[in-house]
């Protein structure tokens, strides 16, 4: 296990003069860095769930534990009228406890309604392990300069990542007929506490469905139209479901580049998975996994270092497509095309890396023991080259 996760230096500093929400799917390790890894920094903390029946009447009556430094609120979101709620106790409270809030729902969602709490927290998305994480390389980043990648593959952490994903629990087991049985009671915890518990979904069986169907849609344009004739159900449905499903962090998507010189000839999205670990095609696990190290490397941009980082595919009028743009302020500072094999470069990645004069590109196989530079594009190997990121 490790002994400190990637966030806990970063909520530490933020502590002292504000509230700290931390976001994140379930049982990516939230509980664990809020009570572990931030607790034992105070000389007391005190742990509140909403879903315990007994701490839920101690939150509503304001009984906090009287020699507490920290307190931690978990999964309060359920509450709706929460934000209210955190508001008047951090008013009240913030000379004598320090407050961090945690949910397995996206809490920069559940608080733009309702009353503000404009400028009394910091705002944080805990993501699985990867491979900077793991191997605890702490690499400090300036946008639109060359990522830091290091000397060394990383191999073994990235064979173990890929076949177990990069949750903390099936992760440190590494066990297949655990990481089977973790899967089948996160989805069902999904639909019947967390989902529940929150939304109103009166066909909660066919939102089911779809969440079984977007494995076998990783990384190819993700049509809205074709899922409503699949399932029988109206468009407007299945786009609230997909929102449903991105709010409680199971899914993520990517949508086309675009700007003054350059415009993309369709706006569908591409989706990922938080959870790489139950998508069986080998290339769009691949795929996958680059693009959640991506989404941690852009989510630490924008909320640790303010950075409006973003994370985006390629798409032009001819089709011609590059995996994955990233940018700080919408202008591209590294593109990345993704392939299992295939060293030969892509004239795709070629094409836009001069089109919309991108500082720095990469083509990253899965294969390993690859670096090499080759007209201005790197080739590199996916366990050497995540290294560089978070």
């Amino acid at each position: 296990m490790l002994k400190n996760r990637y966030l806990a230096q970063n909520i530490l500093s933020d502590l002292r003069e504000k509230m700290v929400f931390i976001g994140g799917p379930r049982q990516v390790g939230k509980t664990t860095l809020a009570k572990a890894l931030i607790g034992k920094h105070f000389k007391n903390s005190a742990y509140y769930n909403w879903d315990n029946k007994q701490e839920r009447r101690k939150i509503m009556a304001s009984d906090w534990q009287g020699n507490a430094e920290l307190i931690i609120l978990d999964e309060i979101h359920k509450y709706k009228k929460w934000k209210r709620f955190i508001k008047g106790e951090y008013d009240a409270l913030k000379e004598r406890y320090k407050f961090i809030i945690t949910g397995s729902a996206r809490l920069d969602i559940y608080r733009k309604s309702g009353d503000s709490l404009q400028g009394r927290y910091h705002y944080y998305r805990l993501h699985p392990f990867s491979i900077a994480e793991l191997l605890n390389i702490q690499n400090t980043f300036e946008p639109f300069t060359e990522i830091a990648i290091g000397q060394k593959a990383a191999v073994n952490v990235y064979k173990n990542l890929e076949k177990f994903g990069g949750f903390p629990e099936p992760f440190i087991a590494q066990n297949e007929r655990a990481l089977r049985r973790w899967q089948n009671e996160k989805i069902e915890r999904l639909f019947r506490e967390d989902i529940r518990d929150v939304e109103i979904v009166r066909d909660i069986n066919s939102m089911k469905l779809l969440s079984d169907m977007l494995p076998s849609k990783i990384g190819s344009l993700l049509s809205v139209n074709s899922i409503r004739e699949d399932l029988e159900v109206s468009h407007r449905a299945v786009s609230n479901w997909l929102n449903i499903l991105e709010s409680f962090y199971y899914q993520f998507r990517i949508y086309p580049f675009s700007a003054k010189v350059f415009r993309s000839l369709k706006k569908e999205p591409k989706l990922y998975l938080w959870d790489w670990s139950e998508i069986e095609n080998e290339a769009a696990r691949f795929e996958n996994i680059i693009a959640s190290h991506l989404l941690k490397f852009t989510h630490f941009l924008y909320d640790w270092q303010g950075y409006k980082a973003q994370l985006y595919f390629l798409r032009d009028t001819t089709k011609r497509e590059t995996d994955f743009l990233v940018t700080v302020n919408n202008k591209p500072w590294f593109a990345i095309e993704v392939k299992t094999q295939d060293t030969a470069i892509s004239p795709n990645i070629t094409y836009f890396s001069k089109k919309l004069n991108i500082p720095y590109s990469y083509q990253v196989i899965k294969k390993s023991g690859i670096d090499r530079m080759v007209k201005g594009i790197r080739i590199i190997s996916a366990d050497k080259f995540l290294t560089g990121l978070i």
